[in-house]
């Protein structure tokens, strides 16, 4: 905790902090460490936001103690047929029909729930309850992984992927509709042009507002329906940023983008993926980027003092022949510390997790599992193992050197 003296001080910066006018260029890099947001135009503010913005100011103001946001991100939700084959019989072994995907992410309940704002990375379209089901290469997915997702503490879900349009117009907007009905919110495709113009963005109990964008580098050569350009976002750097820019206009105080993209089980970012990080990244309105799509791990790296996790692998998936590094993944936990008015000191950790594959596919938290006295003498040499080479991957670019804290 800090003394009185530092709270004292703190207090009064944040006053005279209060009373200035901020002079400084909204186009110039933010100083390292630090994240800017850029404050509302005032010809776009209606009365009603007027007075939210007013409140929100009080807020910030009264605070004893700066306003902080931890978003916590997490790899591919890839459901393959052994998955739903898992979660069938752990419905049985309850005694129940249907599909129970609990059991499997159970061990990644207290880092999902500890954080402000998790969200997961919704790679397969999803069925009827019911099904039919389909994998690889066309996913049809049971939609009863979106009760695990919530149930664990999960808030939004992101569906730009390369499989977004699997299942066409109707299994997008099902996919839609189903985590509408499981408490989920989302954004990166849309039902309609009026859903598309409506960008994610998630209120937090202390006033903070985090925007989100996801976007993908294409969907598998399948077309986007005639008359409906808008249904699944693909990766433009200057249509993110223009979309960044407009979350932060509106309010947003921290933008989350996530980037489906890179080449698969390759563990080194592409040149084009790290230029359009930095790209992306150069500008004020964009906080940090979450990487999907390669299968792997992939480094992290901190570009004008913003982090960038390039792949964070797989989070639940079981190819029918599954290779050690698909079943790694971490899930980054950063942390947005507001220092003055729209501005925030950035702090990240990496969870690395591991998808068990016996006595039953289940999610590991991998630093959870190695505390464990439990583990077989084979489980505890996987875990490490899959530990040691998650650290190797994440740090290929000095992230550890730059403040990465790996669990």
């Amino acid at each position: 905790m800090r003394g009185r003296t530092v709270a004292t001080a703190t207090a009064l910066l944040a006053l005279l902090a209060a009373g200035c006018t901020r002079q400084s260029d909204p186009h110039t890099s933010p100083a390292p460490g630090t994240s800017r947001a850029t404050p509302a135009r005032s010809t776009t503010i209606s009365p009603a936001r007027s007075a939210t913005a007013a409140a929100r100011r009080a807020t910030s103001g009264a605070a004893s103690k700066p306003r902080s946001v931890t978003v916590l991100g997490s790899g591919d939700v890839l459901i393959h047929p052994p998955l739903w084959e898992q979660a069938h019989a752990d419905a049985s072994a309850e005694g129940r029909t249907g599909y129970d995907f609990g059991p499997m992410y159970a061990s990644i309940a207290p880092d999902v729930r500890s954080a402000d704002l998790a969200t997961c990375e919704m790679e397969t379209p999803l069925a009827p309850p019911q099904g039919p089901f389909s994998g690889w290469p066309t996913f049809s997915a049971p939609p009863q992984v979106l009760t695990a997702l919530r149930g664990v503490g999960y808030k939004t879900c992101t569906t730009a992927s390369n499989h977004s349009l699997d299942q066409g117009y109707d299994g997008l907007r099902r996919t839609l509709d189903e985590l509408d009905a499981a408490g989920l919110r989302h954004t990166g495709s849309a039902r309609s042009a009026a859903e598309a113009e409506h960008p994610l963005v998630v209120t937090l109990p202390n006033g903070l507002r985090v925007g989100q964008l996801a976007y993908a580098f294409g969907f598998n050569g399948i077309p986007v329906p005639a008359g409906r350009p808008w249904i699944a976002n693909l990766i433009d750097v200057p249509t993110i940023l223009a979309a960044a820019k407009a979350l932060k206009h509106d309010g947003a105080d921290i933008v989350v983008v996530s980037m489906h993209w890179g080449t698969e089980y390759e563990h080194l970012a592409t040149a084009q993926q790290r230029d359009e990080a930095r790209r992306l990244l150069a500008s004020p309105y964009v906080d940090l980027i979450l990487g999907d799509h390669a299968h792997v791990v992939q480094p992290a790296e901190k570009i004008y003092g913003k982090w960038v996790f390039y792949c964070m692998g797989n989070q639940i998936s079981r190819h029918a022949d599954p290779i050690a590094v698909g079943r790694q993944g971490i899930m980054p936990r950063v942390t947005f510390t507001e220092t003055s008015p729209h501005h925030f000191r950035i702090t990240a950790q990496a969870i690395p997790t591991w998808m068990q594959d016996s006595p039953a596919l289940r999610l590991v938290d991998l630093p959870r599992a190695l505390a464990s006295v439990t583990l077989t003498a084979e489980q505890r040499r996987d875990d490490e193992a899959a530990h040691r080479a998650i650290v190797g991957y994440l740090d290929a670019y000095g992230a550890v050197r730059d403040g990465l804290q790996i669990r």
